[in-house]
């Protein structure tokens, strides 16, 4: 919540600020109300969740601020980033976690949970590139609509084939490693 109050307070000074974060789900009424009250404050909430979301983005007064995006591909993937803009014009020079919890009650307040600063620059690319990839499927994902509905994107009709747009985020992934 420090993390979110602070983004708030950027927010509201002019500041760069903004929110990204890439969970298996995100239940937690007290984390959806804090990313509530940042929406009101002005601050761009991104938010890649697989799994199930309470949160309704795009709510005129609520949740203008946020969207929300879903990857659901073939492969089950598990990672959980997180990286709040700290004010930097640079995204890489803001806060970047790795964590072993979801935004879930039980994981906040019944487990012992761990969440991680990155600070090497090298892994902070790597964990930029796999939330740009995700926000840029255009294969696997659905974005939340205001009225908890998802919509499926799909691929522009002139999108080649096999560009990483096209062919989904592991997909991606896999090209950019240059494997098959």
């Amino acid at each position: 919540n420090a993390l979110i109050d602070r983004e708030m307070e950027l927010a509201r000074r002019g500041l760069p600020s903004g929110i990204t974060a890439k969970v298996n789900a995100l239940e937690d009424r007290e984390v959806a109300e804090k990313l509530y009250q940042a929406s009101r404050a002005g601050v761009p909430v991104t938010l890649i969740v697989r799994g199930f979301c309470c949160l309704r983005p795009g709510v005129p007064g609520l949740s203008e601020n946020i969207r929300v995006i879903s990857v659901i591909g073939r492969f089950l993937e598990h990672s959980r980033i997180f990286h709040f803009r700290g004010g930097f014009e640079d995204p890489l020079d803001g806060e970047w976690l790795i964590s072993s919890a979801d935004w879930m009650y039980r994981n906040l307040s019944n487990r012992v949970e761990v969440a991680v600063p990155i600070r090497d620059r090298d892994a902070r690319k790597k964990l930029q590139r796999i939330l740009e990839v995700s926000l840029l499927d255009q294969r696997n994902a659905w974005d939340l609509q205001p009225d908890s509905t998802y919509v499926l994107r799909k691929p522009a009709e002139d999108a080649e084939p096999d560009s990483p747009q096209a062919s989904g985020t592991f997909n991606t992934l896999m090209w950019e490693a240059g494997g098959q």
